[in-house]
């Protein structure tokens, strides 16, 4: 099961023996062993019942409260590690230490790198698709990472090699329903860039609860700068993870036809654009699915699940 999405509004979380309860309506519409979850997100409306928060935070299990369309509320989650040296350790590699500039590094490369395996694949899967300019960039911008030691230039590579990979997203696109021009977010305004945002919100939740979970601040990061109550450290490590699962579900969802022009609707005033209810539930259940299939490490006979 790994992570439980509540999509229905107005829904009511119990614990019963064992077991997390979802009932709506009076009627049970979901009943799970809390031995197979490892976090809860609510999004949109729901009652938790003071049993199934006190066994989630006694499972060291997050409960996360997002929007319909997956903004960020607030969680609860059990207390953190008592291991002070951790996050010591971790304040005293901020700014431009080596240890800071050493991992920043690591965050662009394996970015960059997975975007260019990105382009790569879908060139040899689609016969007629050239991508090989924006490839070329990429690899341009890739290669002088490990010379770059100040964090500023680093994150103009990142940033360089970021337009260079959505400036042919595009052309990935093989549905004639939807195009995408350039990455807009806060809100997104069109239905491939609601589905990177809503995904990139599952991932940064997903990030964050692991970063809590290790004892480090996830409010200081390296990569990006400090801001009041933006989770940096889990916006670092979510980097390379992007076009692996994110990126990769919302091409698998347009090309596949999972997802249809119809499912997404504009709220009038902001124009925001967001998944209907059940297109919602689709999304999650691809998102679940690319969590749990497996990806290979440049180490021999390892491999690991996103």
């Amino acid at each position: 099961m790994g992570t439980l999405y509540i999509t229905q509004d107005d829904a009511f979380i119990g614990k019963i023996d064992e077991r997390l309860h979802v009932k709506f309506d009076k009627k049970t519409i979901l009943d799970v062993p809390l031995i197979k979850i490892d976090g809860v997100v609510i999004l949109g409306r729901a009652t938790v019942s003071p049993a199934a928060v006190n066994e989630l935070l006694e499972r060291h299990i997050p409960l996360t409260f997002l929007t319909e369309t997956g903004r960020y509320l607030g969680r609860l989650e059990p207390e953190v590690t008592k291991n002070i040296f951790v996050r010591k350790a971790q304040w005293q590699a901020a700014g431009n230490t080596a240890q800071a500039i050493h991992v920043v590094q690591g965050f662009v490369r394996g970015k960059l790198k997975n975007y260019r395996s990105i382009l790569v694949r879908r060139q040899r899967e689609c016969p007629g698709l050239d991508l090989s300019n924006s490839i070329a960039r990429l690899e341009q911008v890739i290669a002088p990472i490990d010379t770059t030691h100040n964090i500023d230039s680093l994150r103009g590579l990142e940033g360089a090699g970021s337009a260079a990979y959505f400036g042919c997203f595009n052309q990935m696109i093989r549905n004639t329903g939807f195009t995408f021009t350039k990455r807009v977010r806060r809100p997104p305004t069109d239905p491939v860039n609601s589905l990177l945002s809503f995904g990139y919100s599952l991932l940064c939740h997903d990030v964050q609860s692991a970063v809590n979970i290790a004892g480090f601040d996830s409010y200081l990061g390296y990569l990006h700068c400090d801001r009041y109550g933006r989770p940096s450290l889990a916006l670092d490590l979510m980097e390379e993870f992007r076009p692996l699962v994110v990126d990769a579900v919302v091409l698998s969802a347009l090309n596949k036809q999972f997802l249809k022009v119809e499912d997404f609707v504009t709220e009038p005033l902001s124009h925001a654009v967001s998944l209907t209810n059940e297109a919602r539930k689709t999304f999650l259940r691809l998102y679940g699915q690319k969590k749990l299939s497996e990806f290979k490490l440049n180490f021999p006979r390892c491999k690991c699940t996103k």
